[in-house]
């Protein structure tokens, strides 16, 4: 159960790093409206704010990589354990 979790995070993860992707061009690159001063001003605060995110983004990622890992050692740990005791039973 804990190998599997591990297996759907990491699938998950991937899934939201691609998607994150995609949007970075889009959303980073907002040009103004128009050449008025309110118009860039808005673009650049949209940019600013598409590159936080991807900034969030990156680092939620991280920590989603480090959950999976540590349920992929919990998996292993656990059949480890599971089969010396079953040893030291028989």
């Amino acid at each position: 159960m804990l190998a599997a979790a591990a297996g759907d995070f990491h699938d998950i993860n991937s899934v939201l790093r691609a998607t994150n992707a995609a949007a970075s061009g889009p959303t980073t690159a907002v040009t103004p409206a128009g050449a008025d001063l309110v118009s860039v001003l808005t673009a650049a605060q949209f940019v600013a704010h598409a590159q936080l995110y991807q900034v969030v983004c990156a680092q939620a990622g991280a920590v989603q990589d480090q959950l999976a890992t540590t349920l992929g050692v919990s998996a292993r740990s656990y059949a480890v354990t599971e089969a010396a005791n079953t040893a030291a039973c028989s």
